[in-house]
């Protein structure tokens, strides 16, 4: 099977979406199918070309076996909205063109939150009759709401529209989140052809391993601290000042916080740590995908935060199954929905409600104080991760784009331009 994959975001850069599309694209590659990835330079999320990239009209590259097309677009960085949205529009149409003049796939793949990149997807793949699938890793632009980030108005309403003919033509839609797609049925898309396929973990990166000492002690930590970690985007959807306010709790000097990632929100929280005065907080710039499981390795608990909103019920961070890989007791600080339900039927870690710096404190220190529950919930931990491999994530949605590709799909617009 040919799949032609639209994603803005891919490897080497390190978020959730760019490490999800190209380990399953592995796994596809290497059991005899054809993947060719329409992406940009790499420059996620500080808005600058990676060391040894450039932001030209087309470079080609192979990266374990997937053919990856990296087309020129305008650049910003992962803050504010509207260069953003330019960032987004300048991706859609590059991609768009691009996929014009690609060799015929079998389907057309796309995956959210980059609504426009999706929407760009969904129309090339009508105007060349091919089936088109829609992988939904959040529910945009409700998300963008529920942070802040944009207000209700008109040119919202016109977005929720789009994104509602998105659906309603997709051959099939991939949810993360069984969530998801209850939000899709009632608004009346079809439920037949949508799948939910939980997210996953690459368990050959991420397994159980000593603390690295030299790391530790590279940065400032004591082999007596309690290190409670949050790997990943520091974006505004996690609400992390409220982890600080819980880190302005502690008393006994032991128990210290780190960060390790890039995000729209990070310089912010630098600043507020340090107007707070906060000695026990510790803040780690963005790494390289093989550097993330020795940072891992630190934690004695690795927290997953969000912000208390009904909408992030809905959510389940990626982060949850990287601790799980790697054997960590899960803190999880989210509002009550699917996240919470892996977590306590797991037996993977502790669930308090978000935003609430005093009931954070207190599991941390629970944690800290009894070494017995610690262990008990992180084998619980470990033994829960071969249920979300990165494997079983990507055959289950192999087998739904098998099935959409021979959905057959009716032009609305005009004939296959490109054959």
């Amino acid at each position: 099977m040919r799949i032609l994959f639209f994603a803005d975001n891919f490897p080497p850069e390190r978020n959730a979406q760019a490490s999800r599309v190209y380990e399953r694209a592995c796994y596809w590659v290497s059991w005899g199918h054809e993947v060719t990835v329409l992406t940009c330079a790499p420059n996620f999320p500080e808005g600058r070309v990676f060391p040894g990239y450039q932001n030209r009209w087309r470079q080609i590259q192979t990266m374990a076996g997937i053919r990856v097309v990296r087309l020129k677009t305008y650049i910003a960085p992962n803050a504010g909205c509207c260069l953003r949205i330019l960032d987004f529009l300048s991706y859609m149409v590059a991609a768009s063109v691009a996929g014009m003049f690609e060799p015929r796939p079998d389907l057309v793949v796309a995956t959210s939150p980059q609504f426009f990149g999706a929407f760009g997807a969904c129309v090339l793949a009508k105007l060349r009759r091919i089936p088109f699938v829609l992988e939904l890793s959040d529910l945009w632009p409700e998300s963008v709401v529920a942070v802040g980030a944009m207000k209700p108005n008109i040119g919202l309403e016109l977005l929720v529209k789009a994104e509602l003919w998105m659906y309603r033509r997709a051959a099939r839609i991939v949810a993360l989140t069984k969530a998801f797609k209850s939000n899709l049925v009632d608004r009346s898309v079809e439920a037949s052809k949508i799948g939910v396929v939980i997210n996953g973990v690459e368990l050959g990166r991420y397994s159980p391993r000593p603390k690295d000492e030299h790391l530790a002690k590279t940065l400032g930590l004591a082999p007596e601290d309690f290190v409670v970690g949050y790997i990943g985007t520091l974006g505004m959807a996690h609400a992390l000042g409220s982890v600080l306010h819980a880190a302005a709790l502690e008393r006994d000097g032991q128990i210290r916080f780190f960060f390790v990632g890039p995000g729209a929100e990070r310089e912010r929280l630098v600043a507020k740590a340090g107007q707070m005065g906060l000695r026990n907080v510790i803040f780690v710039p963005a790494q390289p995908r093989e550097s993330m499981p020795a940072y891992w390795s630190l934690c004695d608990v690795a927290l997953v935060h969000l912000k208390d909103t009904p909408l992030f019920q809905t959510v389940i961070p990626s982060k949850i199954f990287e601790a799980m890989g790697m054997g960590r007791p899960i803190l999880l600080a989210a509002p009550k929905g699917e996240a919470s339900e892996i977590l306590v039927e797991s037996g993977a870690g502790l669930w308090v409600l978000p935003e609430r710096p005093q009931e954070l404190m207190d599991a941390v220190r629970l944690l800290k104080d009894n070494q017995t529950l610690c262990r008990r919930l992180a084998a619980n931990s470990l033994g829960a991760a071969p249920k979300y491999s990165r494997e079983r994530q990507a055959r289950e949605m192999l087998a739904i784009l098998e099935e959409a590709a021979s959905v057959p799909v009716e032009s609305e617009f005009a004939p296959d331009a490109a054959g």
